[in-house]
């Protein structure tokens, strides 16, 4: 295959097909960072409005390294895989140490939580730098197109893949080839593509696949990921207009985050059994208390688990014999009307709406 025909060919369908997004309007790496990171697990659609709102809030590296984690959780809500935030507040002060965003593949690699892919981003996109970028849009244009059958998330297939990827750069325009072949494997080379849109693909004369009939085949994956479910029972305590909540702990994906009370299980609760739970079992001892159902069986998928949620409103009396149990188990007392000033799961703020 001539390399420089497949590069320009990318290159032309890019330039009639790309989309206009507000990080590629810039050379600034650390509002294409804070893109990259968002679109890590975030579709373009999804993630558009809530990089304008972060980079809104936080406009330089400076403003995020000042931040308070609480609030720069808040403002990712919405977007899961909360290390993410936790690892660019961290990076953000990393950058400001050094005396300003690194320059170099290897300072940007360096940086907590950035990656192969991102740094080669970064640093193709800010700096015009001959790094390709692989990302699920790349295996899958390459995998078709050459007819790879290695598992991409195999270590042979990830050696493989990225030394193909490198050889086919265009070194001349890294930025523009590296954003050519990511819409190309966003917008055409779909994950499912049908025989029309093969037909018309300015690549098709390349691509190993389409002449094989096996686009929907490729690329191959060694795995898959085994889900499991849990199972979670929210207790939403109200008192006097007054709530509480729990900053969660641990390392879990939503350290970091508030929380009503909750309880875990390898199975849906009962309302007996959740009751007989602390701190719920001393709640209940409260003169008047009323426990309401506000939804069950609500799911919530997270890439290797399935949630299982059930809502409850806890209604009770007696605020200072409230505050004295959880606020002596590390739960933050709140008016109800100050809930949404706290970074919560994405589950949580169907509860807020219940409520």
């Amino acid at each position: 295959m001539n390399h420089m025909l497949w590069s320009s060919r990318l290159e032309d369908w890019y330039e009639q097909n790309k989309r206009e997004l507000p990080w590629r309007d810039t050379c600034d790496p650390y509002l294409i960072w804070i893109a990259e990171i968002i679109l890590q697990q975030t579709r373009v659609a999804q993630g558009y409005d809530y990089y304008v709102r972060f980079v809104r809030r936080f406009p330089c590296v400076e403003d995020l390294a000042r931040a308070e984690e609480d609030e720069v959780l808040k403002y990712w809500q919405g977007l899961g895989y909360y290390s993410r935030a936790r690892n660019l507040h961290a990076a953000a002060r990393q950058i400001v140490e050094m005396g300003g965003f690194p320059r170099s593949y290897e300072l940007i690699r360096s940086l907590k939580g950035v990656g192969d892919y991102t740094a080669a981003a970064i640093a193709s996109f800010a700096f015009d730098l001959p790094y390709a970028v692989l990302d699920g849009n790349v295996y899958r244009v390459l995998s078709r197109c050459f007819g790879v059958e290695i598992p991409i998330d195999s270590v042979q297939g990830k050696k493989y893949f990225a030394a193909l990827a490198q050889e086919l750069l265009d070194e001349r325009n890294p930025a523009l080839y590296n954003q050519a072949i990511m819409d190309f494997g966003a917008l055409q080379c779909t994950p499912v593509c049908s025989e029309q849109k093969c037909l018309t693909c300015p690549m098709n004369e390349f691509c190993v696949a389409h002449s094989t009939r096996r686009v929907n085949e490729l690329p191959v994956k060694a795995r898959k990921t085994a889900v499991t479910d849990r199972y979670l029972t929210y207790v939403y305590v109200r008192c006097q207009n007054k709530t509480f909540l729990h900053r969660r702990q641990g390392n879990g994906i939503w350290r970091g985050l508030y929380e009503p009370p909750v309880v875990e299980s390898d199975s849906k609760l009962t309302p007996a059994e959740l009751i007989s739970q602390a701190p719920l079992s001393e709640l209940m001892r409260c003169s008047e208390s009323r426990l309401i159902v506000l939804k069950e069986d609500v799911t919530h998928r997270l890439s290797h688990r399935l949630l299982h949620a059930d809502f409850y409103l806890l209604e009770l009396d007696d605020i200072d014999y409230v505050k004295k149990i959880l606020c002596s188990n590390d739960y933050v007392q709140l008016e109800e009307t100050g809930r949404d000033g706290y970074a919560v799961p994405k589950l949580l703020t169907l509860m807020w709406e219940l409520l």
